[in-house]
């Protein structure tokens, strides 16, 4: 259902070497960029992920309540991708760990703040 995700910031340089690396352990690459704009994704027909600077000309700031949930394939994956957050300057924001029966889910906040999450979720049977 979501098509993509765009995040402000006020640093896109800065920003966009955090999600190079993160996105790229993810098997993702940029696919469109201007210099106000960057977008990733895994294939060109997968949801993706923009970093620009705000239209409006005013200062990026992080929504409060909004985060943005990204799904790997397996609970070691979370904890791979979460570590991968970590190490490139991310902040913790719920370690790794089952939330609910079937869900597992490692929370952060990237460089500017936003709140970013990576997921699994079980398969119903």
């Amino acid at each position: 259902m979501i098509g993509y995700v765009t995040l402000g910031t006020n640093d896109l340089p800065r920003a966009a070497a955090f999600y190079d690396a993160l996105v790229g352990a993810m098997g993702g690459k940029r696919f469109m960029e201007s210099d106000r704009f960057i977008a990733w994704a895994t294939s060109p027909t997968a949801a993706g992920l923009g970093l620009t600077y705000p239209f409006n000309g005013q200062p990026a700031t992080v929504g409060n309540g909004v985060m943005v949930a990204l799904e790997a394939g397996s609970p070691a994956e979370v904890d791979r991708l979460y570590a991968k957050a970590i190490e490139l300057g991310a902040t913790d924001d719920g370690k790794p760990g089952e939330r609910f029966p079937g869900f597992y889910a490692a929370y952060f906040r990237d460089l500017d703040g936003h709140k970013l999450n990576f997921f699994w979720m079980a398969q119903p049977e």
